[in-house]
C-alpha cells in the first residue's frame, strides 16, 4: 500500500508541474513513472491473458527470409532474435519509405508496432508458447527507411517500444537504438531486432 501511495503521489505531483506549464510530459513519460514505481507483484499477470485483454493477436513465428537463423541462443537465459518485419496477420506487408511525400510518421508507427508483434510471436514460440519466460526485453534496434530529410526515426521506434511495454509491462521496459536508412530488403518500412533475457522452463512437478 505504501509503494501504491508513492506511485499516485509521484503521478499527481507529474501531473501538477505539467498543468503549471514546468514540463511538458507525454503519455509514454506517464506511463513509465507508473511502472517504474508499481511494485513487481502488483503487475504479475499471465502475459498470453495480458495480449487477449489487450485484444491483441499475434502474427505467425516469423522465419528467416535469407540464410541466417531467426534466433540465436547466446546462452540459456538469453535470445538474440533476427530483424522482423512489419507483417501484418494476413501476411501483408507495410512497404515503402517513410518522409515527406511518402509514408507519415503514424504510419512508420504502425509498422514499427508490427515489427513488435511479430517479435513477440517469434519469441512466444521459441519458448514453447510461453512469454511468462521473458524475464526482460534487453534492447531494441530499429531501422527505418526514411527520406533523406525525414529525421524522426526515434519515434517511429516507439511503435515498436509501446506495444512491449503494452504486453509485458516493467518487463518491456528497454534500451534502444534506431537509424534511417534508404532502403531495405523488400521494400519493408521498418525492421526491428531484440535482444531478450529468459527465464528456465519450470521443470515438471
Amino acid at each position: 500500500f505504501d509503494s501504491a501511495r508513492r506511485t499516485m503521489a509521484t503521478s499527481s505531483a507529474l501531473l501538477r508541474s505539467a498543468c503549471r506549464g514546468r514540463w511538458a510530459i507525454s503519455a509514454p513519460t506517464l506511463r513509465h513513472v507508473a511502472l517504474r514505481h508499481t511494485p513487481l507483484g502488483a503487475m504479475a499477470v499471465h502475459t498470453e491473458a495480458r495480449l487477449r485483454e489487450l485484444g491483441i493477436t499475434l502474427p505467425a513465428p516469423g522465419t528467416p527470409k535469407a540464410n541466417y537463423n531467426i534466433v540465436c541462443w547466446e546462452s540459456p537465459s538469453v535470445l538474440y532474435v533476427s530483424g522482423h518485419l512489419p507483417i501484418r496477420t494476413d501476411g501483408t506487408m507495410i512497404t515503402g519509405v517513410v518522409g515527406p511525400g511518402a509514408l507519415t510518421l503514424e504510419q512508420g508507427q504502425e509498422a514499427a508496432r508490427w515489427c513488435g508483434l511479430n517479435l513477440i510471436a517469434t519469441i512466444q514460440d521459441q519458448l514453447g508458447g510461453d512469454l511468462d519466460r521473458v524475464e526482460k526485453i534487453v534492447k531494441l534496434f530499429g531501422i527505418v527507411s526514411s527520406t533523406l530529410d525525414f529525421k524522426e526515426q526515434h519515434l517511429v521506434m516507439n511503435g515498436a517500444s509501446d506495444v512491449m511495454m503494452e504486453v509485458f509491462g516493467e518487463r518491456g521496459y528497454h534500451a534502444r537504438s534506431a537509424i534511417g536508412t534508404s532502403t531495405l530488403p523488400l521494400d519493408i518500412a521498418v525492421e526491428v531486432e531484440a535482444v531478450v533475457k529468459v527465464k528456465p522452463a519450470a521443470t515438471p512437478a
